[in-house]
């Protein structure tokens, strides 16, 4: 390798890059400049990396394409007015806009991408930004691009949900109070996949996943209800949910209810006219309201009361909370059959295995706060 070029400044240039270094409150300028200095000292280029704790890939380029003529070459271009960058006014704008819904602002999407704001403050403001941009502006400014809350309120009817809030609260006034005579259920029913395939996954960078249109491989079917005083729990596991189905799962609650009531030395033929009462929330599913079966519900099993929810009123069941709890709990786990899942849910719904935080609230159900939690 050739020795280092030396002297090939001339004292004008010299003097200029000096008063230039003096000047400049940019350390990267700064930087650039002692580059060119020290390569005229003839300084090679590694001891250089070396003096100035940079990297000889570094200092190579601005021996290479530093100009002493053109003392502007070594500033970045994002430095100078005519470059495209975001302004005070800008980011005040994404900011409000960004709060804002599309639909305000008469657009028929749902949500704003940084596509979407870039395309939008660009005709605003005529500051032509990247998507990519938006979105550092917008991390720098502590958001984040995450799911949003899930909101149930404009389907809601006010007047329905506060009518059944007083009469639940009046329920579980009375259950707590005396609970032989009364007892409140909350019924639902719920699904657990085996291998539920996502369409975001990990995979080596520049290669794509095919994602098979099969969603699932493997289900387990559950109906079960919480009583609110005890937070006991029955499940049951079933192969899918229609209404005589649910009717069948019902008499085994109302034997179970039944045994309890027997056990502390009541008799049997008693049992409807002098058992307690059982309150059983739950949801405006099809097959819960078909007539036959309620029919048989009112003749057969006389204890029970069956009260519907409002519509879109999850929060008014707090075994929502126990279906929640349990997909958490094996969201991670792998298993290698549906039995091997299923064995696993029942110690954790019908054995106690599960652990609940009864006040928390849900991501993503538009749940306020459980009114029986």
């Amino acid at each position: 390798m050739p020795p280092p070029a030396k002297n090939f400044l001339t004292p004008e240039q010299v003097s200029s890059l000096q008063q230039a270094l003096k000047e400049s409150d940019k350390p990267h300028v700064r930087e650039r400049i002692l580059i060119i200095l020290l390569q005229n000292d003839g300084k090679p280029q590694h001891e250089i990396a070396k003096f100035l704790g940079c990297s000889h890939r570094t200092v190579a380029y601005w021996c290479m394409h530093g100009d002493p003529d053109e003392l502007e070459t070594l500033h970045n271009k994002r430095e100078y007015e005519h470059y495209r960058k975001a302004t005070p006014e800008y980011i005040e704008l994404l900011l409000k806009t960004v709060d804002q819904e599309p639909s305000d602002l008469g657009y028929d999407f749902g949500r704003w991408t940084a596509e979407r704001l870039a395309t939008y403050l660009t005709k605003e403001t005529g500051i032509d930004l990247s998507s990519s941009q938006v979105r550092r502006i917008l991390k720098r400014k502590k958001y984040s691009y995450i799911w949003a809350k899930y909101d149930l309120e404009d389907k809601q009817n006010p007047i329905e949900r506060a009518k059944f809030k007083e009469k639940l609260t009046q329920y579980l006034s009375i259950a707590r109070e005396q609970p032989e005579r009364l007892q409140v259920w909350f019924w639902d029913e719920s699904g657990f996949s085996l291998c539920v395939i996502r369409r975001k996954g990990w995979g080596k960078k520049g290669k794509r996943k095919n994602v098979p249109g099969q969603r699932r491989c493997g289900r387990v079917n559950v109906m079960g209800a919480i009583r609110e005083l005890d937070r006991k729990r029955v499940c049951f596991f079933v192969k899918k949910g229609n209404a005589d189905i649910f009717y069948e799962q019902l008499q085994q609650l109302n034997e179970l209810i039944k045994q309890e009531w027997l056990s502390k030395g009541n008799l049997g033929e008693d049992f409807a006219k002098y058992g307690p009462k059982i309150i059983l929330i739950l949801d405006n599913a099809s097959f819960h309201k078909r007539k036959d079966v309620l029919a048989k519900i009112s003749e057969e099993f006389p204890n029970f009361v069956l009260e519907f929810l409002p519509a879109y009123s999850p929060d008014y069941n707090i075994i929502e909370l126990v279906w929640h709890s349990c997909k958490e709990y094996i969201a991670h786990r792998l298993f290698k059959s549906v039995d091997e899942l299923k064995s696993l849910l029942d110690k954790l719904l019908n054995q106690g295995e599960l652990v609940i935080r009864w006040h928390r609230n849900i991501k993503h159900k538009g749940n306020f706060s459980y009114v029986a939690a």
